[in-house]
């Protein structure tokens, strides 16, 4: 019997992926594919796999979007959980603060997969073909009063120390905990971006964040990093944590206001446009 191939429409219909699919209609990819304008020809396809690494046929894509996704790590650098290593993070849970062979590790692994990332996608795309990259980055502290934005996560840590010295949680729990995300300084970024021999940059702009978004007040600011940490949080301690976590967390912006100010908080996004250079 020959095999027969279709086009799904929208994510509607027999051959959609949603109706095809062993996953609930509630996951994402089937929520994507069901919202895509049924009115338009393309084919539409839910790949696996970490985009770290090769995700499509060599030469087969024209364009690359990622927007906020280049500042999660891979993993947490070994060396942190280690308690031989210089670069253990005992009593926090990421860089703010921390010894500066901590600091080394996080850009060690960031530069490793941000260039892991480049060699992927130059396999994949074409000739000539584009690239449009979003990263969240921190820009330079000025003044005394600016804020780097790995700080949020330094608040989250001390809600944890708190808890642990009210024998809510175990201290070894924890010193193994660390966010593998990182806010990096936009010269950091731009110079692993430069030194990629198989993109030419075409564009480079930083945005300032406070034009981007604007939070109000210190529940919205919790709610929008349990959105982004949660699941790690529920992984490492389990599900009954993060409510207290969070209450927790909350009371700590509403008493460090400054958290929120985006004229303070020194967070930037990296516009960036790379062009495929041509293969020797």
């Amino acid at each position: 019997m020959e095999n027969e191939s279709y086009a799904m429409k929208g994510g509607e219909g027999p051959h959609s992926y949603a109706q095809n699919s062993n996953f609930q209609v509630t996951n994402d990819f089937n929520t994507l594919f069901k919202n895509l304008p049924p009115n338009r020809k393309y084919f539409a396809a839910g790949v696996p796999g970490s985009f770290r690494g090769r995700l499509f046929p060599r030469e087969t894509l024209h364009l690359v979007h990622s927007s906020s996704s280049l500042n999660w790590l891979s993993a947490v650098p070994k060396e942190i959980t280690d308690r031989t290593s210089n670069a253990w993070n005992k009593g926090r849970v990421h860089v703010t603060n921390a010894p500066k062979e901590v600091s080394d590790a996080y850009a060690t692994q960031y530069k490793m997969d941000l260039e892991t990332f480049l060699h992927a996608r130059a396999q994949e795309l074409v000739e000539n073909g584009l690239m449009v990259l979003q990263i969240p980055a921190a820009s330079d502290i000025i003044l005394d009063s600016d804020l780097d934005p790995n700080k949020v996560f330094e608040l989250l840590g001390s809600c944890l120390m708190d808890m642990t010295k009210e024998g809510l949680v175990s201290e070894e729990k924890v010193d193994s905990f660390n966010v593998p995300f990182l806010y990096s300084p936009v010269k950091n970024v731009k110079a692993i971006l430069e030194a990629n021999d198989c993109f030419s940059i075409e564009w480079m702009e930083t945005l300032d964040i406070k034009d981007i978004f604007v939070i109000s007040n210190a529940q919205t600011f919790a709610l929008t990093y349990r959105a982004v940490l949660e699941e790690l949080i529920e992984k490492h301690f389990g599900e009954g944590i993060v409510d207290e976590i969070f209450d927790r967390y909350t009371k700590k912006v509403e008493a460090f206001p400054d958290i929120m100010n985006s004229e303070k908080l020194k967070i930037a996004m990296l516009y960036v446009l790379l062009k495929r250079k041509s293969r020797a």
